[in-house]
């Protein structure tokens, strides 16, 4: 068990650059659709594009950070990614925001969940990742991909929420959001999770 402790400390400090990167480019991004006054429809379809392809990624990293650590079987792996992949990108992508909506009170916040809305779309895609990699378990360039995609799926779910231009204040809360949207799911989907269950 410690010697998992060790591991997730040195993983959660090695990846901490992408996820300080991931975040400053969500509040630029803001900053840009609150400017220019961007439509929240130009956001619905940027989440429904971003948030399928966070969970692809998210799956090849969860999966790959476990068959990396641990020779687990098939059915470990599919298991521990799908959980790690699609259960944590809801949280990340999907029910954090609309939290953040709900309490900043926007006016068109809504919960939408991917694997139930487009299930077609995203469940097919998780399992996708998971077999590549089961086959090939590389975890760095998925990451940083993955925190990417992460903090633009959570941002375009709350900005589909906006509806009006926004004050600072409003600006400055979604960006704490943000950072706690990507931050602790992304960690814990790609790091924690998974080594949780490995027997190295």
């Amino acid at each position: 068990m410690i010697k998992v402790l060790h591991t997730i400390a040195a993983e959660l400090r090695e990846h901490v650059p992408f996820t300080i990167f991931g975040t400053v480019t969500g509040i630029v991004i803001l900053a840009l659709i609150v400017s220019l006054n961007i439509p929240p429809e130009f956001s619905h379809g940027l989440f429904w594009t971003f948030h399928p392809i966070h969970v692809i990624l998210s799956a090849l990293v969860t999966a790959g950070m476990y068959r990396r650590h641990s020779k687990g079987k098939l059915w470990a792996t599919v298991v521990i990614g799908y959980i790690g992949a699609v259960g944590i990108a809801t949280l990340s992508d999907c029910l954090i925001p609309y939290v953040g909506e709900y309490l900043l009170d926007l006016p068109n916040r809504g919960l939408h969940l991917g694997f139930i809305e487009k299930w077609w779309l995203v469940n097919p895609l998780a399992f996708c990742g998971i077999a590549v990699a089961y086959l090939r378990p590389h975890t760095k360039i998925p990451h940083a991909g993955h925190v990417l995609l992460s903090t633009w799926a959570s941002l375009f779910h709350i900005t589909m929420a906006i509806g009006e231009p926004a004050n600072v204040y409003t600006v400055i809360l979604i960006a704490v959001f943000l950072f706690a949207a990507v931050w602790v799911p992304c960690c814990t989907s790609d790091i924690v999770f998974p080594l949780l269950f490995a027997k190295e």
